[in-house]
């Protein structure tokens, strides 16, 4: 499988017959480079969304209509988005698990909040999640934006995910060393790629903190946007 991070917490993860764009905030993201986003746009077959904050959801219309392809998330926020911009959607909820392309991805818990904007101020947009997403003898668990919660003995015990995708940049989720205590207490990750850092000065700049507080033999990736990474 090949994962190139798109900034923040956009992924497009290829998978089985599947490319999976997951978060894809582009449009204003200060981290991607505007002039990649047919690169990282090319062969998409759905839009994956953890929650509804723009800092993730922002361009999921607008990229869903330009490739013709369905919007994948939580049943509140999806029909929402049918609904208001006549976009396809895929609405599911936790615990359940959709095949997209042969890759099995099933909705988790996360612990944060799920909004998008209205006139008036913020509207509800669902619970906010995470995925296990399995293929080609893999799992990878996509955190989305979330603290440690207790939640996550269960899962990777039922799941056994060898990658995580972690928010770890501290203020809207767990900071550095709260992700490595989560790693290392609950999981037995093989590799770890941390996200939602660097974008802002408000956020964790490196991944040092989470290093140090890994289990010997883990494998931290620091991305580079839009360079691909082999697993």
């Amino acid at each position: 499988m090949i994962i190139t991070w798109l900034g923040h917490s956009g992924f497009r993860i290829e998978i089985e017959s599947a490319v999976l764009l997951v978060d894809p905030w582009l449009t204003g993201n200060p981290m991607f480079p505007s002039d990649r986003r047919d690169d990282a746009l090319q062969g998409a077959t759905h839009v994956l969304l953890t929650h509804g904050h723009g800092d993730h959801a922002g361009d999921a219309v607008a990229i869903a209509k330009q490739l013709s392809i369905p919007v994948v998330g939580i049943y509140d926020l999806m029909s929402w988005m049918a609904a208001k911009d006549d976009v396809q959607t895929i609405g599911f909820n936790k615990g359940g698990t959709v095949d997209l392309g042969g890759a099995k991805v099933t909705m988790v818990n996360a612990v944060h909040s799920s909004s998008v904007a209205g006139e008036e101020g913020p509207i509800y947009a669902g619970a906010e999640a995470g995925f296990m997403i399995s293929g080609e003898g893999q799992t990878i668990y996509v955190s989305g934006d979330t603290d440690i919660m207790a939640d996550m003995e269960w899962m990777a015990d039922l799941h056994k995910p060898s990658i995580g995708i972690l928010a770890s940049g501290g203020h809207f989720t767990m900071d550095m060393e709260r992700a490595a205590y989560a790693a290392r207490r609950y999981f037995a990750f093989k590799t770890i790629i941390p996200c939602h850092y660097r974008t802002f000065p408000l956020l964790a700049q490196d991944s040092s903190v989470l290093r140090a507080g890994l289990p010997a033999g883990v494998k931290v990736i620091d991305p580079e946007v839009m360079d691909p990474i082999s697993l």
